[in-house]
């Protein structure tokens, strides 16, 4: 692909400030993503430090390339011409763990199953819910990601993002103002770098047999064989989303390579080889039919980016 001359004095930039081998171009979304679906990104860097992040970002808008932010890949449908800009990808490279006392600190690229391993090893309890949530935990705080009645934002004392004007900020938890599945930063364009989570002390017997219950129980519902991006749906208020679809009979519906789950209708995989397109045109028409049988609108929960 032809580059434009901001995007090749972006790259003569970030190749100052990230290592090759962490600097992708033209980079197919579709190995980054859980639904295994997405074209390619213009460029996919994955930051090791907020100072790195801050520095890519500041380069970015320096350029006038647009920038999107991606964790684990687990929340999210990219569309089948891909990413525009920059996506800044928050992976192991940013996935450090530590603790202090009952406060442990990750850096916003570390799986929700490796913080919650973590507490147990600690011996810290109240992060337990995470251990079957498929992503990272900068992705849980962005969108207040919970399960099994449990939210992150029940746990999270405090953010270290990186804002628009290219400084590092740190958020207490009262100013991420979080909501059901919504954060601050969905709206202020900071980008969440690490994240300070409140404990409490517990029995290791205790959290892992919770561990071990939630995992078995998630395993036993959930279609965690096929590739998607987590429960599609929100929760209407007083409903399951996944009830009222397979009560409307759309379970196993297809359209293309995308598919309504044999195993839990709130959930719409990757049947083989599905575009993004496919998974719209299912999202679309389960909406449609949903309404038509029970009057209550469905409003997807997978974060839908690219063009």
């Amino acid at each position: 692909m032809q580059k434009t001359e901001y995007e090749q004095d972006f790259f003569k930039k970030v190749q100052s400030l990230v290592p090759a081998e962490r600097l992708h171009v033209n980079e197919p979304m579709s190995r980054h993503t859980t639904f295994k679906i997405g074209g390619p990104a213009d460029f996919l860097i994955q930051p090791a430090s907020a100072p790195e992040a801050a520095a890519v970002l500041k380069a970015a808008l320096s350029c006038n390339m647009a920038v999107t932010i991606l964790g684990n890949g687990s929340n999210v449908l990219v569309r089948d011409h891909g990413i525009r800009g920059v996506v800044l990808k928050f992976d192991e490279h940013m996935g450090a763990i530590r603790h202090t006392g009952s406060t442990i600190i990750a850096g916003a690229g570390a799986t929700l199953a490796d913080v919650s391993e973590y507490a147990l090893k600690q011996q810290l309890t109240g992060l337990e819910f995470a251990i079957g949530i498929p992503g990272s935990i900068g992705g849980a705080v962005f969108m207040n990601a919970g399960a099994y009645d449990g939210e992150i934002s029940s746990v999270v004392s405090a953010v270290t993002a990186v804002c628009p004007d290219g400084n590092i900020r740190r958020f207490s938890s009262e100013k991420i103002h979080f909501t059901y599945r919504h954060s601050v930063f969905q709206d202020n364009g900071c980008i969440i770098c690490e994240i300070e989570l409140s404990l409490i002390p517990g029995q290791r017997n205790e959290i892992s047999r919770k561990m071990v219950d939630l995992t078995a129980k998630r395993e036993s519902k959930q279609p965690l064989e096929m590739p998607s991006a987590g429960s599609t749906f929100k929760r209407p208020p007083g409903y399951f989303a996944g009830t009222l679809i397979e009560q409307t009979g759309l379970k196993g519906l297809k359209i293309g390579g995308a598919q309504v789950s044999e195993k839990h209708a709130g959930f719409i995989v990757n049947a083989g080889n599905a575009t993004a397109n496919d998974v719209l045109s299912l999202i679309k028409e389960v909406q449609q039919r949903v309404h038509e049988k029970f009057g209550v609108d469905l409003h997807p929960e997978v974060r839908v980016i690219g063009e």
